[in-house]
Parts: C-alpha cells; structure tokens; sequence
C-alpha cells in the first residue's frame, strides 16, 4: 500500500466524489446584488437584466450536465467569492508588486475567480488555470463571450491526482530553491514543469470535495508548486467544522462530507506539509445558513466556511 499523501505513480488516484444527487434546477436560486450584476454585465457585454439571467441559467443547466455539483446549482459561481475572501488584498498587493508572480488558480471551473482577479489589476500574463473538466472551462468562454483568442489565460484540463499531471515534490526552500526555469505558460501540458514557479494559488470549494487522506495529497502536491520566496501564498475556502470530521448528508447510508477544522487544518500546513515555523496560516470559520435541499444537508446540520491562507514566511 502507498505511504499516505504519495500514492502508487502506476495508478493515478481518481477524485472520490461521493455519490451526488441531481436535484431538479431551481431558477428562484438565482440572483446577483449590485457588484455581481455589475461585473458579469461589464464581462458579457449583456446589459438588460432578463438577458443576462437568461443567459446565465442556460450555463448553468449546460454545466449541470457535464458534473451536478451543488455549487453550480445554487449558483456559487455568480458570487465572485475571491474577491470576498479576507487574503484577496494580500493576493492582489502579490500580483501587482512581484515581478512575474504565476498565479494558479486550481479548480477553476468556468474561470470566474480567474476573471475577477484580472479585472482588479492581477496582471493577465501571469494567470494559469486548470480543471478536471475541460467543459467547464469551455462553458467559461460561453459564459462570458470570449475566446482562447480574446482571453487567452491558458487552461489545463488534467485531474490533480495523476502524477502526469501534478507529481508531489518536496516543498522547495530558500535554501534549495527550484533548478528549473520558470516554464512559459502558454506552452504547459501539466502543471509539473510550475514546480517551485507559482506565487499564488487558490483553491476553493476544492480540498472538501475528496477525503482526508486525499485532502493530504492535494496540500503536498500543490506546495511543491509553491515558490520559497517569502508572502508567497495559497488560499481558498471549503466547508467545515469547529473539530474535525464527517459533516451528515442527506444521502442514505453514506458517509458525508469529511471537514477539517480550523486547528487540525492550521496543523496540517505547519508542520506536517511544510516544515513547523516555515509558514504563516490563518483562518477564519463562520456559519452559514444554507437551506438543506441546496446543499444536501442532513436535517439539523449546521453548515460552516473555513476561510483560510497559508503564507510562505
């Protein structure tokens, strides 16, 4: 059996999506406040209300059809949730102040996040994405009415378990820093060549997708691709638990979503990933009230955020 986090390279891991129920679409989920009106008008050239719900919930039912999950349901994707995170101004300050500083963006799924960040100044040439689904990113262009051509952000179609796509290396430090170059973007057919290149990565409604042992995984792979130099970051937000363990699910005899909690997650980055001391975690848990049949819930479950980032000190 393969040792914890680095599985047998002659059989890639498959993500472990638990069994996802396909509710029927409900558009009275939908709806966007002033900011997120605003940006999807200014990104879609669509300026009358109707047109754009229109167009936003045929992309939605389009993307229902390719992976049902509960984020593209409740229209998660309309949210413009990196910018809401509490580490997106540090993130920005990154983008704008070091030279060259790759961006990932992992799980990207129509790009949104990646759209958001360009559009508040992260330099566009610097920005890399990648997905499972190559549908999804398809559908992005759909979403917002561009092209490879117009939004030319390059996008890897690739699943973060297979060692083709991202092999799990050890942390790179000052002290032995990447011999690699970093490798021109547009030009990736995996992640494996940004080894020690990416300043940024974010990563939400991502890590709670898979179990615990897989959630080791990802951490370990995506801070092999972590640049040493110092405030380089990785951030996100995914559900949650004040302590850690299975969140209940509406699903019948089947285990629910497996959550870290704000300490186990802290220990997990310092000290297990990353040497004790190397890195600065933060995170922030809030509850929220999610009706059950949007997210599955179990009756009585109390939904929580963690939001989070780790910084390379």
């Amino acid at each position: 059996m393969a040792e914890l986090g680095t599985p047998d390279k002659t059989t890639p891991v498959t993500p472990a999506h638990r069994p996802t129920p396909k509710f029927a679409l409900d558009e009275s989920l939908y709806g966007l406040d002033a900011v997120e009106s605003a940006f999807f008008k200014q990104q879609t050239g669509i300026q009358d209300d109707a047109e754009l719900k229109e167009h936003l919930l045929q992309i939605q039912a389009d993307a229902y059809e390719i992976y049902p999950y509960p984020c593209i349901r409740r229209f998660a994707w309309t949210k413009l949730k990196i910018s809401r995170l509490f580490p997106y101004q540090q993130f920005l300050k990154l983008g704008k102040e070091r030279d060259g500083a790759v961006y990932l963006d992992i799980g990207c799924c129509f790009g949104n996040d990646a759209r958001k960040a360009i559009a508040d100044g992260y330099p566009v040439q610097n920005v890399i994405t990648s997905d499972l689904h190559q549908g999804f990113w398809d559908l992005g262009h759909k979403l917002f009415k561009s092209s490879p051509e117009t939004f030319p952000v390059p996008f890897i179609a690739g699943d973060a378990f297979s060692p083709s796509h991202l092999e799990i290396v050890p942390p790179f430090t000052l002290a032995s820093p990447p011999t690699t170059q970093k490798p021109d973007l547009s030009a990736l057919t995996s992640l494996n060549p940004l080894h020690g290149h990416v300043s940024a990565i974010h990563a939400s409604a991502f890590f709670h997708l898979f179990s615990e042992e897989q959630q080791l995984h990802l951490a370990r792979a995506l801070a092999g691709l972590l640049s040493p130099e110092p405030g380089s970051m990785i951030f996100g937000a995914h559900g949650s638990l004040p302590e850690k363990g299975f969140r209940l699910s509406l699903i019948s005899g089947e285990k629910g979503m497996f959550c870290h909690s704000p300490d186990s997650w802290t220990e997990l980055w310092d000290g297990v990933v990353f040497e004790k001391g190397t890195v600065k975690v933060e995170t922030v848990l809030t509850q929220q009230e999610r009706m059950q049949e949007v997210t599955q819930l179990a009756p009585g479950t109390v939904f929580y955020l963690l939001t989070w980032s780790v910084t390379r000190l």
